[in-house]
C-alpha cells in the first residue's frame, strides 16, 4: 500500500472527479470532520451509555465524551504519523501527509457512531434476537451471510452503513465522506460470512462499497480468501485510540463512582510507572504532594498514562510499519507493547471484568437493554413483515419514513428496523417501550 492511493478526495455520492485534498480554508478530511461532528447522529452519542448508566449526580462518560476524547488521542497519533512519513521521505504539500492527523481524529468521531442504545448490551440484544429469540424463524427467509449479518451483528459494520447508505430523502452517498476516512473506520475488513467470530466490518448491503474504496485506496484482499482484506494503515491508530481511552477512563469514572477506592486507583495507575526513570517517579509524587484533591490526583495520573500510552502505540507502529504498509502485520497495537506496559494493562482489564463491568448498575443497565431492543426488535419486524395486520399499520406509523423502503426482501425490510432502533437514544428507547407496551400513555399537549 502507498500514502499517495491510501490519501484521496474521492468521496461518496459526489461526481467521478476528484478535487484537491486541500482547500483556502479545510482540507477535505477537516470538511470529514465537520460533517461528522455537526450531525444529529453525532449528537445523539450524548445520551448513549458507553459503560455506566446516564449520569445523575455524578456526570461519567457517555458514548459522546468518548468519542471527543478518543478523536483527541487519534489526532495526535495521526500528527505523529505525518512528522514520521516526512522524516523518512520527501513529500509535497498536495500529498495531504500533513492531514494524517484530520483523517484519524474524524475517523475517531464516526467509530461508534453505529452502536446501538444501552452500550455493548444493545448489540447483543439485536444478535440475541435472531440466534436466540423470536427472530430465529427468519432464517430460511435469508442467504448464510445475510443471517450471519443479524446474528453476528456488529456496531462497526452498522458504523459503516450509516456514513455511507443513501436513506430516504437524505443526500446521496449517506454523508459523503471521504473514502480514506471511511476506511479508517473498518476495523474489521471482511464480511460476516468471514468472520471466526462474531466481529466484522461491513453488511451485505455495503459489500459493493467497500469493494469500491478498497479498489480505490488500493487496500488488498488476502490471497485465496474471499471478502477479506487488509486494514488500512490509519485503522491501527484509530483502534489505539479507542484502546487507549476506555480502558483508562474507565478506571477514572469508578473511581469518582466510588467502585475503585483511592488507593486501588491510585495502584492500578502507578503500575504504568514501574521501570521509569527516578526523575518521573519523583516528579509524579512532587505533584501529588502539591494537588491535594484525590480526584484531581487520580485525573493527573490518567492524562499521564495516557500520554505515555499514545507514545508507546506510535513507537510499535513505527517498529512495524513496513509490516503494516505491505499488509502482513496481525492483530493490535496495544498487544504488541512491552511487557511493563502490558501487564498494567492486563490488571486493569481483570479489575474492570470483576469490578467494573459486573458492577450492579452496569449489569441493571444491560439487563434492561435487552429487554427494551429485544421487545422492540419483535414489535417493528412483526409489523414490517406482516403490515396488514391492524396493530401492525399503527405501529408502522411510528416508523419514520428516512427507513421505509419498497423491497420485498426479509433482509431489507428487517435491515431498516435495526437501523431505525440502532440510531436511538437510550431514553427515546425507553419512552416507545413503555408506550407500545402500555406502560406508560403519551402526554396531551
Amino acid at each position: 500500500m502507498n500514502w499517495e492511493q491510501l490519501l484521496s478526495a474521492r468521496r461518496f455520492g459526489s461526481d467521478d472527479s476528484v478535487g484537491s485534498l486541500l482547500s483556502e480554508d479545510r482540507s477535505q478530511f477537516q470538511r470529514d470532520y465537520d460533517r461528522i461532528i455537526f450531525s444529529p447522529a453525532f449528537r445523539r452519542l450524548q445520551n448513549k451509555t458507553q459503560v455506566f448508566p446516564l449520569p445523575g449526580r455524578i456526570f461519567v462518560h457517555n458514548r459522546l465524551t468518548h468519542t471527543l476524547e478518543v478523536a483527541s488521542v487519534g489526532r495526535s497519533l495521526g500528527n505523529r504519523l505525518a512528522e514520521f512519513l516526512f522524516s523518512i521521505k520527501e513529500f509535497d504539500e498536495i500529498s495531504g501527509i500533513n492531514e494524517i492527523g484530520a483523517v484519524v481524529s474524524a475517523a475517531c468521531l464516526a467509530h461508534d457512531m453505529g452502536n446501538p442504545p444501552f452500550g455493548h448490551s444493545g448489540e447483543s440484544a439485536i444478535s440475541n434476537y435472531f440466534s436466540h429469540g423470536n427472530g430465529i424463524h427468519l432464517k430460511n427467509e435469508m442467504s448464510e451471510a445475510e443471517w450471519k449479518d443479524f446474528v453476528y451483528f456488529d456496531g462497526n459494520a452498522n458504523a459503516f452503513r450509516l456514513l455511507s447508505h443513501s436513506f430516504n430523502g437524505k443526500r446521496k452517498g449517506g454523508f459523503a465522506l471521504t473514502y480514506t476516512t471511511l476506511a479508517s473506520i473498518v476495523k474489521y475488513p471482511y464480511e460476516s460470512l468471514a468472520a471466526d467470530k462474531p466481529k466484522f466490518g461491513f453488511f451485505q448491503s455495503e459489500v459493493m462499497l467497500w469493494l469500491i474504496i478498497a479498489e480505490e485506496l488500493g487496500i488488498p484482499s488476502i490471497p485465496g480468501a474471499s471478502l477479506i482484506f487488509e486494514r488500512h494503515p490509519l485503522v491501527y491508530l484509530v483502534e489505539a485510540a479507542d484502546d487507549i481511552c476506555y480502558q483508562i477512563m474507565d478506571m477514572e469514572d469508578a473511581f469518582r463512582l466510588g467502585i475503585l477506592s483511592y488507593e486501588e486507583s491510585l495502584e492500578l495507575f502507578m503500575r504504568f510507572h514501574i521501570g521509569s526513570s527516578a526523575e518521573t517517579h519523583q516528579y509524579i509524587h512532587k505533584t501529588l504532594s502539591n494537588v491535594t484533591d484525590p480526584n484531581e490526583q487520580i485525573s493527573y495520573l490518567r492524562a499521564g498514562i495516557i500520554g505515555k500510552l499514545i507514545s508507546a502505540c506510535f513507537n510499535e507502529f513505527v517498529k512495524y510499519y513496513d509490516q503494516i504498509m505491505f499488509g502482513s502485520f496481525r492483530g493490535s497495537l496495544m498487544k504488541n507493547l512491552e511487557p511493563q506496559l502490558l501487564e498494567a494493562l492486563e490488571k486493569v482489564k481483570e479489575i474492570s471484568v470483576s469490578k467494573i463491568y459486573n458492577h450492579r448498575s452496569v449489569v441493571e443497565i444491560e439487563i434492561a437493554g435487552y429487554k427494551i431492543i429485544g421487545t422492540l426488535m419483535e414489535e417493528f419486524c412483526n409489523a414490517i413483515l406482516n403490515p396488514d395486520k391492524p396493530l401492525s399499520k399503527k405501529i408502522l406509523m411510528l416508523f419514520p419514513d428516512q427507513y421505509r423502503n419498497t423491497s420485498t426482501s426479509t433482509y431489507t425490510k428487517v435491515q431498516s428496523v435495526i437501523d431505525f432502533i440502532t440510531g436511538m437514544t437510550d431514553v427515546f428507547a425507553l419512552d416507545l417501550y413503555r408506550k407500545i407496551k402500555g406502560i406508560n400513555l403519551p402526554e396531551i399537549v
